[in-house]
């Protein structure tokens, strides 16, 4: 008898809890949400992630809070979220390709196939490379004989280790022959300072860069997309000047894991129809950046893909982690 009543408690307390998660998922959300931007503020991806998601919050009728948690990468925000944060929806955060990447590259403390929630993929990055407007490099190849008589002397300025201007800039170098020095910082508006303040020679980054280059105080030697910019017609691309390369970065939302599929597919809606509306388009437009719309299952395979694609990139360049 104590065995069936206790039995019979158990069984309700697991159907009171199905129900609550239900109605929470139908009320979802009801207070502001929390959206990592693993950037310090005033970059590009800032600034964009910042439209999205108060076209987004409209949406869903709660506020979306940006927290910048720049680092590693872009990384920290993500793996700080996949650590402590409850998969209740209320915290989220953009998913830079470093968090597929870094793992082939060292030890980490999160595993991108399974302590993540992919939410929506949108869009990705145009790159290049710009020097102060007062430098001695007018183009791409005097970048490339200066570093040819002086190997190691020519420093660039990237977001951070293990991101896609590192690994692009090795691979650019690999190809020149030529050896650079990379200087890591936490995000764009750091690689504008340094840059302007010659601190390094070069920047490699994305569209961060823009106001800068159109005062007039930085100079763009090379972007990284397979068109020349319509912004920017002037500046090269890599193919043009023989580097079979295209480079742009894409990235998406992502919760922690075990995250309800109704608030998945809540988050997904907003998001979509955030990259659909004309205010964030325009925004996007400013960095040269498109919205690149994948739903969740989708997305989800892609970043299946983009890793097997980030281990034959990082085996080649020889920066892959020593396994014992």
């Amino acid at each position: 008898m104590t065995y069936r009543i206790v039995q019979k408690a158990g069984l309700a307390v697991a159907a009171f809890a199905t129900l609550s998660s239900v109605a929470l998922a139908q009320d979802y959300p009801t207070k502001p949400i929390t959206l990592i931007v693993p950037w310090p503020a005033g970059g590009s991806t800032d600034i964009s992630m910042r439209a999205i998601a108060e076209s987004a919050s409209k949406v869903l009728g709660q506020p979306i809070v940006v927290d910048n948690k720049g680092g590693g990468g872009g990384t920290v925000g993500p793996a700080t979220m996949a650590a402590t944060a409850k998969p209740d929806g209320y915290t989220i955060s953009q998913i830079p390709i470093t968090v597929f990447r870094l793992p082939l590259m060292q030890d980490v403390s999160w595993n991108a196939e399974k302590d993540f929630t992919y939410i929506v993929h949108l869009t990705g990055y145009t790159f290049g490379v710009t020097t102060n407007a007062e430098s001695q490099f007018k183009t791409w190849k005097d970048v490339v004989d200066f570093a040819k008589a002086n190997p190691g002397k020519v420093t660039y300025a990237t977001p951070g280790a293990g991101t896609s201007l590192h690994i692009g800039m090795e691979q650019i170098a690999g190809k020149a022959g030529i050896k650079l020095t990379q200087v890591p910082f936490k995000g764009g508006a750091e690689t504008n300072a340094a840059v302007l303040g010659k601190h390094t020679m070069l920047q490699a980054d994305s569209t961060g860069w823009r106001p800068l280059v159109d005062a007039g105080k930085l100079r763009l030697l090379v972007v990284w997309t397979s068109k020349r910019s319509p912004n920017f017609p002037d500046a090269p691309t890599l193919n043009e000047l023989g580097y079979d390369m295209v480079y742009d970065s894409p990235f998406g939302i992502a919760g922690p894991k075990g995250m309800d599929p109704k608030i998945v597919a809540k988050l997904h809606d907003a998001f979509k129809k955030a990259i659909e509306d004309p205010a964030v388009i325009a925004t996007l437009a400013k960095f040269d950046m498109v919205a690149n719309y994948k739903n969740t299952e989708d997305y989800k395979k892609f970043v299946a893909e983009v890793t097997a694609s980030e281990r034959k990139v990082i085996d080649t360049l020889g920066l892959a982690k020593k396994t014992n």
